[in-house]
């Protein structure tokens, strides 16, 4: 079992295009519990040792969105892992063995340190009408919930917050992960299914993932409190 009492309830997304910056960043938002997440825009741009030095402000969450054959995706995880990062997205989309053989590698991993594996399930900027060829038309929610009950025993997901209560019913031990969470007057930029943080808490959310809305704020440091007081405040009592 996972130790809940580990995981933030808010992660930063460092959509930035410098480790100076990200640096920067997440060290003015150090001492808040806050983790911090590193995609793709910014690994490439520095690499795994970027890693260590953002974990010394937070947990570090890789969301490289893993998709690939079983054994690519393992040591892409483990490459992760051993840089110092406690979260790192896959696709759940990649199929019942590439899933099986994640769980696996969760449970090994979890015997040295926190960590675990979350599982995407459809990105915030889809809608019905724009999913890849043959899933367009589909209902979201009904390709959620199919792609979590497909992920074995993984049981932290990403979803959007529209898709957070339904999963939270079905799995009510998940650890839900919802990007596409905006405060109210904040722009939506290319979200299509976005909530507002107490929203999120409403649905059933375990942790929210905000980027612009803090990065772009006068003051970063007073917005993620700002947020993360918002969601711990609506969030339904244990």
């Amino acid at each position: 079992m996972i130790d809940r009492s580990l995981d933030p309830s808010l992660f930063v997304a460092l959509d930035v295009d410098s480790a100076k910056e990200a640096e920067r960043l997440a060290d003015s938002l150090s001492g808040l519990s806050l983790g911090f997440k590193i995609g793709p825009r910014l690994m490439l741009r520095e690499g795994a040792k970027l890693v260590a030095q953002i974990a010394r402000s937070g947990p570090v969450f890789i969301d490289c969105k893993h998709f690939d054959i079983p054994s690519t995706m393992e040591a892409a995880v483990r490459a992760g892992y051993d840089a110092g990062a406690q979260y790192s997205t896959i696709h759940a989309m990649s199929g019942p063995e590439a899933l099986l053989q994640m769980s696996r590698l969760q449970s090994e991993l979890q015997t040295e340190r926190h960590f675990r594996i979350l599982t995407v399930t459809v990105l915030t900027s889809f809608s019905s009408e724009t999913l890849p060829y043959g899933l367009r038309g589909r209902n979201i929610g009904d390709l959620v919930e199919g792609l979590a009950e497909d992920s074995g025993s993984l049981s932290s997901f990403v979803c959007s917050p529209h898709e957070a209560a339904r999963l939270r019913r079905i799995l009510p031990h998940a650890f839900l992960v919802t990007p596409g969470v905006r405060p109210l007057g904040s722009s939506q930029g290319d979200q299509v299914r976005i909530e507002t943080p107490m929203a999120a808490a409403q649905t059933g959310a375990s942790a929210l993932v905000v980027g612009r809305p803090i990065l772009e704020a006068a003051n970063p440091r007073e917005m993620a409190l700002k947020i993360v007081e918002e969601f711990e405040r609506h969030r339904p009592q244990a």
